[in-house]
């Protein structure tokens, strides 16, 4: 039975936006040995020669950003006035990386020893398969992408079905760069065809960011092979309002935390916490402003919030609001302000919900959605108590005048990043880890280059 295409299917409207068959058992043995073939001549080029290849091809990705926005729009649905910001972004750390890669890769030395010459070279680890998800389709892409071409090994993009269209965008950037075929490539792949991937000896490293089912079905397909795998998986990142803070600066920037991208963020905030002595005023000020948002066909300039990327996680997240109402919970946005939102249909209305606790699923498990539970809490300390009460530890944010007070909370919080009066924001200098069901393993920052190298000493005794 021939084997169908991988259609996208575009939130928006339900319209085919793109088909592409899947590859062949036998392209992807090309596309391995090919990758095998050129590893010793990429890891052979100079880290000035492979930046300027890099760097050509952002330069191409930045070139074609109003294209490239419209594209990511119609894929998984984002509004238009904000897509094309993601190039920003991939710019940022794209170039980051590429900078400080001559320092990072160089050699290590420990220090005069009488009579030897010694230090520590970093080797690349040959053939990395980086597999991306839909949401941040460029910017998850090129955490990745960008740090294994630069420390010298090969990669191989395998992009989620809902975006694929961004992989095909990154391989005619390369090309355009005048990368060697078989040093970056793409290929487009069922699910029984990335896990016999994984397994496959000609492959050295994978990083995966997307859901936890999906990471234990990686550690599970890599078990036995002695390959490392990078995990970024999901989140419930939670913020703590403290009473001392700039409360309209905290409303603001925690609204774009909550619901840019429709809330579908691996560190978008789900969970608020709140000091009682101003838990009123946030709540009447932030659902103030959630009453402005706009939900509607995201290709429209004055729309602020576009659909989901399916259905299906639509529901499932109505599914969790209307568990916490019958639970107690209570509704502050009233949907019919949102016309579009209805069930079966990929858009969902902004929703925010208080007299939560932490035996609703909207408060413990992940929604990605355009909704977040605000709780009430006394103090520091019953709040660092709650933001720690969950599987996940990928962020959390702490706002607040006080940054020793900020430190000190940070330092108690279980999760790979601590933020103060801002979220949902990567810093390509630091480096992105998450703790707990959030994953494993780290990208960015000098520690993103460790990864993606080994160290292979030398220890050389010379003559007396």
């Amino acid at each position: 039975m021939a084997k169908k295409n991988i259609t996208i299917i575009s939130p928006i409207d339900g319209s085919v936006v793109a088909e592409r068959p899947y590859s062949t058992d036998n392209e992807i043995k090309k596309c391995l040995a090919s990758a095998n073939k050129l590893k010793s001549s990429w890891k052979a080029k100079t880290i000035k020669e492979r930046a300027e290849i890099c760097k050509s091809a952002i330069d191409e990705l930045c070139r074609n950003k109003d294209d490239i926005a419209k594209e990511i729009t119609m894929q998984m649905g984002r509004p238009i006035k904000y897509a094309g910001s993601e190039l920003n972004g991939l710019e940022d750390r794209a170039r980051y990386m590429i900078d400080i890669a001559e320092q990072e890769l160089s050699e290590v030395l420990p220090g005069e020893k009488q009579n030897y010459t010694r230090f520590i070279h970093r080797e690349p680890l040959g053939v990395v398969l980086s597999i991306a998800p839909w949401n941040y389709p460029y910017l998850t892409a090129v955490n990745s992408i960008i740090p294994a071409l630069m420390a010298g090994n090969c990669v191989i993009l395998k992009h989620s079905a809902q975006t694929y269209l961004c992989a095909d965008r990154f391989k005619q950037a390369f090309d355009k760069a005048g990368l060697d075929h078989g040093v970056f490539q793409v290929l487009y792949l069922d699910h029984r065809q990335t896990t016999e991937l994984i397994n496959n000896n000609l492959l050295d490293y994978i990083s995966f960011t997307g859901s936890v089912t999906a990471g234990e079905i990686i550690e599970r397909a890599a078990a036995g092979s002695f390959k490392s795998v990078a995990l970024e998986l999901g989140g419930k990142d939670p913020a703590y309002v403290r009473d001392d803070v700039d409360l309209d600066h905290a409303v603001d920037n925690l609204l774009d935390g909550v619901f840019y991208n429709s809330g579908q963020s691996c560190c978008a905030v789900e969970r608020i916490y709140v000091h009682k002595n101003i838990y009123g005023e946030f709540v009447n000020k932030f659902t103030d402003k959630v009453n402005n948002y706009v939900l509607g066909n995201p290709l429209s300039e004055n729309v602020s919030l576009g659909p989901m990327v399916n259905s299906k996680a639509a529901d499932f997240v109505r599914g969790q609001v209307n568990q916490a109402c019958e639970m107690g919970a209570t509704a502050c946005i009233d949907e019919t302000k949102f016309p579009l939102s209805k069930p079966g249909t990929c858009y969902m209305a902004p929703q925010v919900l208080i007299n939560v606790n932490h035996k609703m699923s909207i408060m413990m498990e992940e929604s990605f959605a355009p909704v977040v539970g605000v709780m009430e809490v006394e103090n520091d300390e019953q709040a660092i108590h709650y933001m720690n009460d969950s599987p996940y530890g990928l962020s959390a944010s702490v706002w607040t005048k006080d940054e020793s007070a900020a430190i000190d909370i940070g330092r108690k919080l279980q999760t790979g990043t601590v933020f103060m009066n801002e979220c949902d924001y990567l810093d390509p200098a630091l480096a992105w880890v998450g703790v707990k069901n959030s994953g494993r393993g780290c990208s960015l920052s000098v520690l993103g280059y460790q990864q993606l190298t080994r160290p292979k000493s030398f220890n050389l005794k010379r003559e007396l």
